[in-house]
């Protein structure tokens, strides 16, 4: 009888799709003491995903990996492993322990949905730009023999010599139909961790390259393949803002694709922070102007859908 529950449950129409970007504030970097306030930042993203199912949404979850690529990497004093490995190995860690998360919650509230983990592949340009001259910071300092010796890209930070590798666009998703037909079985999909694995194309065969894909921007494209009603990139501030951290700040509620464009030409949105989130959800709603388009803290994802919190950009 419970199976059967469960199937008529099933057969309704498929709900909105959203895809909630998951900010790397959420989730633990391996090296950090602060477990306790990442603890409650998940445990609103937590709470956003939950009230999302219960609004009637199905839900895909994207995420970054930062720090947990940057810790595998500092371990890996050999070199054993390609780049893009360790970012597929981050998307099973970090996409197992999302789904623990979640399916414990989604039990205990009898909830029907399930979680599924997709290793998710992202199809980039090798003419992109970003290969002519990667500037992108990965993993730990280096020393001095390793600067000598390994055969990477090396530029000077604040911190010390790092390797730098290019972040070029994503041009496709090569999961994009299983993503899609999990959506259909009415899953909570996790994918497109740390902004896919790049690779590209050789000719009848795909490569994985050295490079780290903006996971702002990944969700984006990601909203635009499954034709998603609303894509949340999810952050440390609850809105957009302009004149940040100024006596002249201020905090938007709507913006349209022309004042984006204003601000950005002004400065407002630096590519090194809230510029690639800004120019995500641009895309997302220059593709499909009924997409909603939103940024906002984690726990405010149904608030700032009805427009009482967090930022909307907007066609016009």
């Amino acid at each position: 009888m419970e199976n059967l529950k469960l199937h008529t449950r099933f057969l309704r129409p498929m709900p909105k799709i959203v895809v909630y970007a998951i900010g790397g504030n959420a989730l633990q970097n391996p090296q950090s003491s602060a477990r306790e306030s990442t603890s409650e930042i998940l445990a609103k993203v937590m709470s956003d995903v939950v009230d999302l199912l219960e609004s009637g949404w199905g839900v895909v979850l994207t995420h970054g990996n930062g720090p947990q690529v940057g810790h595998l990497m500092q371990i890996d004093e050999d070199f054993s492993h390609t780049m893009d490995e360790w970012v597929s190995a981050t998307q099973g860690m970090i996409g197992h322990s999302l789904s623990l998360n979640l399916d414990s919650i989604l039990l205990k509230r009898r909830r029907p949905e399930r979680t599924a983990c997709v290793i998710t592949r992202v199809e980039v340009d090798p003419g992109d730009a970003g290969f002519s001259l990667p500037t992108k910071p990965v993993g730990p300092i280096l020393s001095d023999k390793v600067v000598m010796t390994a055969d990477w890209d090396i530029a000077e930070t604040v911190n010390g010599a790092r390797r730098v590798v290019a972040s070029p666009m994503p041009m496709g998703v090569l999961d994009i139909e299983v993503i899609k037909k999990l959506v259909e079985l009415r899953a909570v999909v996790i994918c497109g961790g740390g902004g896919g694995i790049p690779v590209v194309r050789k000719s009848n065969h795909y490569i994985g390259v050295p490079a780290v894909i903006d996971k702002d921007r990944l969700s984006a494209l990601i909203a635009i393949k499954l034709n998603a009603d609303a894509l949340i990139i999810s952050t440390a501030v609850d809105s957009v803002k302009t004149g940040f951290n100024t006596p002249n700040q201020v905090s938007h509620r709507v913006l349209t694709l022309d004042e984006c464009d204003a601000y950005i030409e002004q400065g407002e949105f630096p590519e090194g922070s809230m510029g690639p989130k800004i120019g995500s959800l641009m895309e997302a709603a220059l593709h499909n102007p009924s997409c909603q388009a939103i940024l906002c803290q984690p726990g405010d994802a149904l608030k700032a859908l009805r427009s009482e919190a967090g930022t909307k950009i907007v066609v016009k």
